[in-house]
């Protein structure tokens, strides 16, 4: 199935010197199959780590590294692939290229690609977004001459993936890891989706099942994944929106280029969210948070005792983070917009429907839990979406990735949310 971000662009895939290079083959084959037309071009050094025959496998394209060459009679690859691209991607990138890149050479015909491809840091800006993922042993990624070339291409708009911290091919451990295909393909949507409908737009989403403390040892949770929170973490961010995921423990990594806020309690989620609901947009409680907690912690494990039958816990509420988002609304006009989540057992409409009235929201999405194939750790989800005007909007059984695309959609049309 063709990406919403990448089908039909047409993206260049520089590779340079390296042994990621391999990884590189893994990354064009992840962008051919969500439907982007990939023009490989690689350094000679590339060549001596993973043939050119590779890429052109892969991408149904002819790999290029040789400047002089002319495939087809294409004498000016550089200038064609440079007027034609929608994104720049440069994994691995060599310090030797990074260094040519800041300083402007073009001595190769990756170099002089780009060199006609400047750097896009807006929508409809002359080029093409640019993503670069370094590879290179740490102490040269560490040296100030490839910091200082980093820090200038940041500086015009390219968008920085990795490197990450591991093994690298010396055998030695430091920062210098090529980022992982997935990581940059992340990067990649995010640079694309800068001109969306959401541009310039914060939002932020709540995710996870609160884990309330009864000991050391033990707490009071439920059975959320959070799956369904960092799905609409990513449609969001889709759209080119900023935003932040706060969130109790997740069963799904959070996505690339989204702010982390962990918390464990639902006490710790109500503080992080009240921070930030005074910038925010679009407020998303995603979060299945625990309506109660231990009153006391034990400081220590409770042990059974000889002849004990039961264990009483005393419990007191916890904060309605929904409704103190209310008030704050109220009192200041933001978040412009507030949508809930209504996981429900039993009459689904009505529980969901009081929910939405009592905390003023503009939407509430309402699923039931117990429906096979739905609602916690699935990766589907069946839900209907309640408006505060009283219409209804029954979806399908989809992924969650997809329900949350529908309710972004539906968010969109609602209002436009002034600056």
């Amino acid at each position: 199935m063709s990406d919403p971000l990448l089908g039909g662009k047409r993206i260049i895939l520089g590779v340079t010197g390296g042994i990621a290079a391999y990884k590189a083959a893994d990354l064009c084959s992840k962008l051919v199959q969500a439907g982007a037309l990939v023009d490989v071009v690689m350094t000679e050094a590339a060549t001596r780590f993973v043939a050119p025959l590779t890429f052109a496998a892969l991408s149904g394209r002819a790999a290029r590294a040789d400047m002089w060459a002319a495939p087809g009679g294409d004498t000016i690859a550089h200038v064609r692939l440079a007027a034609e691209a929608d994104l720049v991607i440069v994994a691995p990138l060599s310090a030797n290229t990074l260094a040519k890149l800041a300083l402007g050479l073009a001595d190769n015909l990756l170099t002089s690609t780009l060199l006609a491809t400047p750097i896009a840091c807006a929508p409809g800006a002359e080029g093409a977004p640019w993503v670069l993922a370094p590879a290179m042993e740490s102490h040269m990624w560490a040296n100030p001459l490839t910091q200082s070339h980093m820090e200038a291409l940041r500086g015009r708009g390219a968008v920085q993936v990795g490197p990450g911290t591991g093994r690298l091919a010396s055998g030695a451990l430091g920062a210098g890891r090529m980022a992982e295909p997935a990581e940059i393909l992340a990067a990649a949507r995010r640079a694309l989706a800068r001109g969306g409908p959401l541009a310039g737009k914060r939002v932020l989403v709540t995710a996870g099942g609160t884990q309330e403390p009864v000991d050391p040892v033990r707490y009071i949770t439920n059975a959320s994944s959070g799956k369904m929170g960092v799905a609409l973490a990513e449609a969001a961010a889709d759209l080119g929106a900023q935003v932040c995921l706060v969130h109790a423990p997740l069963a799904a990594p959070v996505p690339w280029g989204i702010e982390s806020v962990p918390v464990l309690t639902a006490l710790e989620m109500s503080e992080a969210v009240l921070a930030r609901a005074g910038q925010t947009h679009l407020l998303i409680g995603a979060a299945a948070v625990a309506d109660y907690r231990p009153e006391v912690a034990a400081a220590q494990k409770i042990k059974k005792t000889p002849g004990q039958e039961g264990l009483v816990l005393h419990l007191v509420r916890n904060p309605d983070i929904l409704g103190q988002v209310a008030e704050v609304r109220k009192e200041t006009g933001w978040p412009r917009m507030v949508i809930g989540f209504a996981a429900e057992t039993q009459d689904l409409l009505a529980n969901a429907g009081a929910k939405l009235r009592a905390k003023r929201l503009d939407m509430i999405v309402a699923n039931d839990v117990t429906e096979p194939g739905s609602g916690f750790g699935s990766d589907d989800n069946r839900v209907t979406l309640l408006f505060a005007d009283g219409r209804q909007a029954p979806l399908p059984a989809m992924s969650k990735l997809d329900v949350a695309r529908r309710v972004l959609a539906a968010a969109l049309e609602e209002t436009r949310w002034p600056e």
